[in-house]
């Protein structure tokens, strides 16, 4: 898989580019400005729908949802399956509100639009929050894999996760975006096949899909999310519904390496394809991972390798079935190492590619006075792709320290840099009345908030003050012996009606974390506007607003001309009158 995925970033980074450069280009023509970063960045804006759609498809289902989806349902259930209706939400809302903004825009980085909508300190100010979102984010891409092949093979984590990194690294600095959709698209391949292999193969050895449901059943794990609205509860319906959708809303809509893929489409009817297979794309392969959960504690039932440490860490539970389950096909446990890996460099892939469309778009392009050259910008691009790059493979070690279940760390520490950046689309899409000083007022406020919310919890889950109800597990049948150890699940649970104002904050559902930083955005902005005023909505540019927004802007300009003229019409009347008495 790594050698496919080299061979095709070769291909694009200096075979295709030949060829393309031969064919278009006579000696003595001059190469239009910016068709290296256009091609680059965007595959020059005539990618298909298809390639596109997988490739959207592999950049959100990262090695974390892969094998930390699994593990969610294995130790608490299937309350985090009913996720999918957030993910469908999501789609709807891309549908409506963001893509017929961003497309006809034509952007590069999707940050522009900050600077067309509040100005130019916005829109850096937007690239900085996507830029410390995605550092903190790509660590985990790196370390969950590497922790899936070190249960296979026992090869350190920090010998693998460097060897995979530099594959990663070069396919995406020679090839481009090309490069990048086109390995998303093998590595989807072999993800989901590798996906479906394991789970068929697993029911048929525990008997069943009866089976598997009845295990599952006996220890309380089929259920639905808690009707609540209690912040504090882990998952509940509330916070799949409300928290989930706009968290999924602003990895889809608000992430550059997302609309990236959108913008590299040719027409706004192809994004809106591409838009409708990849919502469909992610729901399937969730559903999936879901189910294999309930596959690996159907064979796991009645000997938890948690409790006995046969796995070290959650997230090595999955790769550990997976050598029971396939030892009996030579190579198969490899496949499925190949696919975790598949999902990790096709987000990492995109992350780094994105980022050097942010580095070039906007803290570059915006503060030279000469337009950069063909050559300073390859090299401006390239250079970005190493150096995150490399950045990320050291910060493997703080995550390898954090210690707690990856998923939930992912949407957590997405969620300081997510909520802030979501809150400023919605506010330039959806509110035209808030200017710029009133937006960065919500901003500011929101990232330190829930800067203070995701340390503390942290801290609270690292010193056991926060400790979230597991189910039960059984080491009954374990035919090997082991050290008895106390689970999380025995361990003591404090008192909910003992917590402060405080802890109701700090030990929130970590669903509600890209929620609520919006809220107090939106929040705080809107109270900014008694301080710093309104914008007219009437004089400005429709096209920076959805067409629900259009219509109703053009509906209150004409309420305004009506009334001017009614208003003329009265002094009109009044001055005759005047005249008259």
């Amino acid at each position: 898989m790594l050698i496919i995925c080299s061979a095709i970033g070769f291909y694009f980074g200096f075979i295709e580019k030949k060829q393309k450069n031969r064919g278009q280009w006579n000696v003595g023509d001059e190469q239009p400005r910016d068709s290296e970063a256009l091609d680059y960045l965007v595959g020059g804006r005539r990618m298909k729908v298809f390639p596109v759609s997988m490739s959207l498809i592999a950049s959100f289902v990262s090695g974390i949802a892969l094998l930390g989806t699994s593990t969610e349902i294995y130790v608490y259930g299937t309350q985090y399956a009913f996720i999918v209706i957030a993910m469908a939400l999501a789609g709807l809302i891309s549908w409506f509100v963001f893509l017929p903004v961003l497309c006809n825009l034509q952007l590069t980085s999707t940050y522009e639009y900050f600077e067309m909508r509040f100005g130019k300190g916005m829109r850096l100010f937007g690239s900085i929050l996507f830029s410390l979102g995605m550092v903190a984010w790509l660590p985990m891409v790196i370390y969950v894999p590497a922790l899936a092949f070190n249960q296979v093979t026992g090869v350190n984590v920090h010998i693998i996760t460097p060897v995979v990194c530099l594959v990663c690294i070069f396919y995406t600095c020679v090839g481009g975006l090309k490069a990048v959709i086109w390995t998303d698209v093998i590595q989807t391949v072999i993800m989901v096949g590798a996906i479906i292999f394991v789970i068929v193969k697993g029911t048929i050895d525990v008997g069943g899909f009866g089976v598997v449901w009845e295990r599952n059943s006996a220890t309380g794990r089929i259920e639905i999310p808690e009707l609540t609205l209690d912040p504090t509860v882990r998952i509940s319906m509330f916070s799949i519904l409300f928290g989930s959708t706009l968290w999924y809303t602003q990895v889809n809509c608000a992430s550059q390496h997302i609309v990236q893929r959108y913008l590299s489409l040719p027409s706004l009817k192809d994004a809106k394809v591409a838009c409708v297979y990849f919502t469909l794309g992610i729901v399937i392969i969730n559903i999936l991972t879901m189910y294999n959960g309930l596959v690996m504690f159907a064979n796991y039932h009645d000997c938890d390798p948690l409790s006995t440490k046969l796995a070290k860490n959650k997230d090595q539970m999955v790769p550990l079935m997976i050598m029971e389950t396939l030892r009996f096909l030579p190579g198969m446990a490899g496949l499925f190492v190949a696919a975790v890996f598949s999902a990790a460099l096709s987000s990492m892939s995109t992350v780094l590619n994105s980022l050097a469309a942010v580095c070039l778009e906007d803290y570059i392009k915006p503060f030279v006075k000469t337009p950069l050259s063909e050559r300073q910008t390859a090299w401006i691009m390239r250079s970005t792709v190493v150096a995150i790059g490399l950045l990320s493979v050291a910060l493997v070690l703080v995550i390898e320290f954090m210690g707690h279940a990856v998923l939930q760390l992912n949407t957590t520490l997405t969620s300081v840099t997510g909520g802030p950046l979501l809150s400023l689309f919605l506010m330039g899409l959806l509110m035209p009345w808030i200017n710029s000083k009133s937006a960065i007022s919500g901003c500011v406020v929101s990232f330190v908030t829930m800067t203070w919310i995701c340390v503390k919890c942290q801290m609270a889950l690292a010193s056991k003050e926060l400790v979230y109800p597991e189910k039960p597990f059984s080491t009954e049948g374990c035919s090997y012996d082991f050290e008895p150890q106390m689970t999380p699940a025995n361990s003591t649970i404090h008192d909910a009606s003992s917590k402060t104002f405080a802890q109701y904050i700090y030990q929130m559902s970590f669903f509600f974390y890209a929620a609520f930083g919006c809220l107090v955005s939106i929040v705080v902005a809107q109270l900014s506007t008694f301080i710093f005023g309104r914008n007219n909505p009437s004089a400005m540019n429709c096209q920076l607003f959805p067409p629900f927004i259009r219509r109703f802007i053009k509906r209150r300009s004409n309420v305004d001309v009506e009334d001017e003229e009614e208003k003329m019409t009265l002094a009109m009347v009044s001055a005759e009158q005047m005249k008259i008495s």
